[in-house]
């Protein structure tokens, strides 16, 4: 048995769980170090009593948790027995409660989804708390076997079908600290064996019965059903877990690779790749790129459907005419032009203004002064200078960039403002004398990406657009051979 962290060493094979078996699991696949506080997930049932049992066995410093779900009315007894055990190891004990059934209702999820979540909110809350090195859970080779096969009856992939790992991180509960399973590589039968020969008194949840629940149908339907034709199903699944967790450490590094490779930008709210290297990825690549994205917008989505991972890879391939696809969860795919082949991005809509990553200036505040003369900071880095000057003191004949131009300051007026876009913007760019635009026809024209458009500065006098920074001026604030004072603006990056 090899875990997913730490050396390799050969072992593949399930063993009979014992101390010495449990020591090197815990300090080479769990990487645990035996003197820092460590919080242990305690039911009641027998696997994590034995796991709790062994670690202090082995001079771990334990602290124990449990929480209650209320999903029964017999079940606060279950804390009084783990209250009983860690008092009679010496242990300190940490106790959680919540209405998991109302939870579910009022998040509308399952009730497992439900009780998992609360669960483990508990969990990490504790861990913090205590300055933890990880939380430790009683989860055996049976639940292993069972996480495959739910995995398999639901189209996953090689991540799926390699099960859970002995150190993993969660990050939709907490992005640094690990869960730890050092019973991965034991039956039950085991556990409750070590409970009874340890004179252990364990709880039995009836739950576990209750085949209304995905888990326990598997566990007593179809597990059975399939050992008729394997009469080794539990221990063929497990092994193939482990071989399988082997190949995608491999392609996890090229994973890796390629994720540094095309990868532009990762911030709040935001992904963007390099389309050109994104597309000349293998399609495994580019289906696992695409889900590592989401997972750093969405951390608490636990699994990316097979259908959303597709179009989002069909649309790398060949973008929809619109350039922009809704994926899932409030996520939208963009294509934004430039370069040899452009960027991907995958963007969270639901933050309002797309999230700024400096390429452009963009404005925080929906209007605002422009001092004259002064300068505004602008949003990711831009700011925008505004000075006042006679008509011979200027250059402005001479040469007028996308960036800066000159007023008529007769026209303008001393008080300008700078505003993000309205709807129903007109616009009268220069050279268009008498006839005025649609911004958002102007934009398309111009192709500004649409994601920059919502937070794009307008400076303005008045109701109308005097400037808009990086294309045009407005035509009746140009410069003309009658003018007596002009307003030089200018937008810049910072340095």
């Amino acid at each position: 048995m090899r875990g997913k962290t730490g050396p390799p060493y050969p072992y593949y094979n399930l063993k009979h769980m014992d101390l010495e078996h449990i020591a090197v699991v815990l300090s080479k696949d769990c990487l645990i170090l035996p003197k820092m506080p460590l919080v242990v997930g305690v039911s009641g049932g027998p696997d994590s009593l034995c796991l709790l049992d062994s670690l202090a066995r082995l001079g771990y410093a334990v602290h124990a948790a449990h929480f209650d779900h209320r999903l029964r009315p017999e079940s606060g007894q279950d804390a009084d027995v783990v209250r009983r055990v860690t008092d009679g190891l010496g242990l300190p004990f940490a106790l959680g409660s919540a209405d998991v059934a109302a939870h579910a209702r009022s998040e509308r999820l399952s009730v497992e989804e439900a009780a998992r979540n609360l669960r483990y909110r508990f969990l990490f809350a504790t861990a913090r708390a205590l300055g933890a090195q990880g939380i430790a859970v009683g989860h055996t080779a049976d639940d292993q076997v069972e996480t495959v096969l739910m995995h398999l009856l639901r189209g996953s992939g090689l991540a799926g079908l390699t099960g859970m790992s002995f150190r993993a991180l969660l990050p939709a509960f907490d992005a640094d600290l690990p869960v730890l399973r050092p019973l991965l590589g034991a039956w039950h039968s085991e556990t409750l064996a070590y409970c009874q020969e340890r004179g252990l008194p364990y709880v039995t949840d009836a739950s576990n019965q209750d085949q209304t629940f995905f888990r326990n149908r598997l566990r007593h339907e179809l597990l059975p059903l399939l050992a008729d034709y394997n009469p080794q199903i539990r221990p063929a699944l497990w092994r193939m877990a482990q071989v399988l967790s082997g190949d995608a450490e491999i392609l996890a590094q090229a994973e890796q690779a390629a994720w540094e490779g095309c990868l532009e930008t990762a911030q709040a709210g935001v992904v963007i790749f390099a389309l050109g290297r994104l597309r000349a990825c293998p399609l495994p690549l580019q289906r696992r790129l695409m889900r590592r994205a989401v997972a750093l917008l969405r951390p608490s989505l636990r699994d990316v459907d097979f259908e959303s991972v597709s179009r989002a890879v069909g649309f790398v391939r060949a973008p929809a005419r619109s350039g922009q696809m809704d994926l899932l969860q409030g996520l939208v795919l963009l294509v934004e032009p430039g370069g040899a082949d452009g960027r991907l991005l995958l963007v969270d809509a639901t933050l309002g203004a797309a999230p700024s990553t400096g390429r452009w200036p963009q404005l925080t505040e929906d209007e605002v002064a422009l001092p004259l003369p002064g300068e505004l900071q602008l949003d990711s880095g831009w700011r925008l200078r505004a000075e006042l000057s006679q008509r011979d003191q200027g250059p402005f004949i001479r040469v007028e960039t996308a960036w800066e131009a000159w007023l008529d300051a007769d026209i303008s007026g001393p008080h300008l403002w700078v505003r993000r876009p309205r709807a129903g913007d007109r616009f009268q760019p220069l050279g268009m004398a008498g006839r005025t635009v649609k911004l958002s026809d102007f934009w398309i024209n111009h192709k500004l990406p649409r994601r920059a458009r919502a937070a794009w500065p307008l400076v303005c006098s008045g109701e109308q657009i005097a400037w808009v920074p990086g294309y045009r001026l407005g035509h009746a604030f140009r410069v003309t051979p009658t003018t007596h004072q002009v307003i030089h603006l200018s937008i810049s990056a910072n340095e």
